[in-house]
């Protein structure tokens, strides 16, 4: 019913108008009507963010680096904190220079160098939605499965609000098993979504120059695409598929490489469960993967509207 029928007919439609009534009814339609179109312009803003790294990923095959980035603003969460920010988690904080200098960050510079112009083009998008769209298209975009996701992420605004150093895994703990717990245990993650995360390595190289593992290159990253160099969980390191968990369990190319936090996926009595089934079902692995990645993407998310939105 339009405004002005509103205000000529009273709030309750049969009962006298009263002007203070007639002016709180218009106000607050507009704050409704402006939340509305607000609301409408940020998902716009972000389609239109989702095919720009769309057009980056086949410019770049950057697929790897963008996943990583995503998963590393995510992965700081600790669920012991309530206080946000100092929870850490998807909150944008990895555009800071210092957490971009944490041990387990390195590289990821360039990451954020690839998306700064989409940032620059799309203002209404934060920087903690925008690594995390671009994590999850970057799935998609190599053949992965659809990921439920959800936006709306607030980002923190400054330096002193990034997590302290030492939350994110590491690839040759003494424990691996322990140590894998230990991390993604703090998130609130178990032990099906440890496998299912770990299958994200199907993408990608590792670079002893960063981590200090595997291979300068091998006969599957000297040629590239992107930088050449680095040494592949699977031969196909643009592809998302099952072929990691394959490999990991079989280990018969010493091209591949296999991280003692890979090894001890089929080692452990409870991740081997997850692992053989992985291995031998892709279907199995889609599913639990998205539902895994989506909820590491919302880890010490603050989300306005409180809800999220969705881009489908």
């Amino acid at each position: 019913m339009a405004v002005h029928h509103l205000l000529r007919r009273g709030i309750s439609g049969g009962s006298p108008f009263h002007p203070l009534r007639g002016l709180l009814l218009v106000s607050q339609l507009g704050r409704r009507q402006a939340s509305s179109a607000a609301a409408g312009d940020a998902v716009a803003e972000l389609r239109g963010a989702r095919e720009d790294v769309k057009q980056l990923l086949k410019e770049k095959s950057c697929h790897p680096i963008l996943v990583r980035l995503g998963w590393h603003d995510a992965g700081t969460y600790d669920k012991n904190i309530s206080e946000w920010p100092k929870c850490g988690g998807a909150n944008g904080s990895l555009r800071f220079e210092i957490e971009l200098k944490h041990a387990a960050n390195a590289g990821l510079v360039n990451a954020l160098k690839l998306i700064q112009a989409i940032k620059d083009k799309y203002a209404c998008v934060t920087y903690a939605d925008l690594f995390q769209l671009a994590s999850a298209t970057a799935v998609e975009e190599a053949g992965g499965p659809k990921i439920p996701m959800i936006y709306g992420r607030v980002d923190v605004s400054a330096p002193e609000q990034c997590p302290p150093e030492g939350r994110l895994p590491a690839a040759g703990p003494p424990s691996p098993a322990e140590h894998l717990r230990e991390v993604f245990y703090r998130m609130g993650l178990n032990d099906k979504e440890i496998v299912a995360l770990s299958g994200a390595h199907t993408l990608g190289r590792s670079r002893p120059e960063r981590s200090g593992w595997g291979k300068p290159e091998t006969k599957y990253t000297k040629n590239g695409p992107g930088a050449p160099g680095g040494q592949s969980w699977t031969s196909q390191w643009l592809k998302f598929d099952n072929s990691y968990f394959k490999h990991v369990k079989e280990r018969r190319d010493e091209d591949l490489l296999v991280l003692p936090t890979d090894a001890v996926l089929f080692e452990d009595p409870s991740f081997k469960i997850y692992a053989e089934k992985y291995a031998e079902d892709q279907d199995t692995f889609f599913e639990d993967y998205a539902e895994a990645h989506a909820k590491l993407s919302n880890l010490g998310s603050k989300f306005d509207p409180p809800k999220g939105v969705s881009l489908d």
